[in-house]
């Protein structure tokens, strides 16, 4: 039986970005091939919470994913990072996946406690929320991406390949 995953990235934001490192992210992981995943990559997404939430939770809908994976840039880390929650006007909802299990012997990934407080907290936190109010148990994270540079690639692409694949056991 194929995994549906939904991937998803955010366009760039700024005038100094040629591109954004959570969708050149997927780019990379659209050229590997996961025998028992079916990857929809929901890419470039509008860099506005309500924007981006509503295109995230119409294609949960139309999708219906066994997994989610939202992700987005962060410029001044140095490792991918895994979101353990998301937070809005001082409500914070935690992922259901267990992230040290989801995490263990990767080498360049480590999981984080502060989303960001910009878009890609509103959406993490508004497609955490949806899935609980709907009782929909269907495992999302969201991981922040570091800049990718010709050093770094390989090992950042082969950790979010074994989190594709350590999603859905």
């Amino acid at each position: 039986m194929t995994t549906k995953i939904l991937l998803t990235s955010f366009n760039t934001w700024r005038p100094h970005h040629k591109s954004n490192s959570s969708d050149d992210l997927l780019i990379e992981i659209a050229k590997h091939n996961f025998p028992s995943h079916s990857l929809t990559f929901l890419r470039r997404l509008p860099v506005d919470i309500s924007l981006a939430s509503d295109r995230v939770l119409t294609q949960i809908h139309e999708l219906q994913p066994d997994g989610i994976i939202c992700c987005g840039m962060a410029e001044k880390r140095s490792l991918l990072t895994v979101e353990s929650n998301a937070t809005f006007a001082g409500f914070s909802i935690k992922t259901s996946v267990n992230l040290e299990q989801l995490l263990a012997s990767l080498s360049l990934t480590k999981i984080s406690h502060d989303a960001g407080k910009f878009v890609c907290e509103g959406l993490y936190y508004n497609v955490l929320k949806h899935l609980r109010d709907r009782s929909l148990n269907i495992p999302c994270i969201f991981v922040h991406v570091p800049l990718l540079t010709h050093d770094n690639s390989p090992k950042l692409i082969a950790d979010f390949a074994l989190i594709i694949q350590r999603l859905l056991p």
